[in-house]
C-alpha cells in the first residue's frame, strides 16, 4: 500500500507541473486559461490567490464541465502545497482533459508572486 506522500510524488511525476513564473507565462500565452484553486472554501476565505476560482477538490469532477467544455481548454490548478492540485490534475486527465497544469509550490509562494485578494 502506498502512503499519501508516495501517491502524491508519483502523481506529480506524471502531470505537468509549473513554477509560479511558468504559470504566469502560461497565462500570458493563453489569457483564457481556467485558473482553479482546489482548496476548501475555509482555506480560500483565509487567503486567496488573485485570478483563481475556488472549486474544491472534492467536487471538481462534477463542476469542471460547466467551465471547460472542450478537452483542450487550458486549465491551471493550485492548492496549499501542490498535492491536491496534482491529484486533481490526474483526475481531469482521466476524464479526457488534455491541457491541464498545476502550480507546484505552496500557496504563500504563489501569493508572493501573483498577489492575493481579500
Amino acid at each position: 500500500m502506498k502512503t499519501l506522500r508516495e501517491l502524491i510524488a508519483e502523481t506529480k511525476a506524471s502531470v505537468h507541473c509549473l513554477t509560479p513564473a511558468g504559470a504566469q507565462a502560461l497565462v500570458a500565452e493563453h489569457p483564457d486559461v481556467l485558473r482553479i484553486d482546489v482548496r476548501e472554501p475555509a482555506e480560500t476565505a483565509e487567503k486567496r490567490v488573485d485570478g483563481f476560482t475556488n472549486i474544491p477538490r472534492g467536487v471538481l469532477e462534477m463542476k469542471i464541465g460547466e467551465l471547460a467544455r472542450q478537452a483542450d481548454h487550458p486549465i491551471l490548478l493550485h492548492c496549499a502545497t501542490g498535492g491536491r492540485a496534482a491529484l486533481a490534475s490526474a483526475a481531469l486527465e482521466h476524464m479526457g482533459y488534455t491541457n491541464v497544469h498545476i502550480v507546484d509550490c505552496d500557496c504563500d509562494e504563489l501569493i508572493r508572486q501573483w498577489g492575493s485578494v481579500s
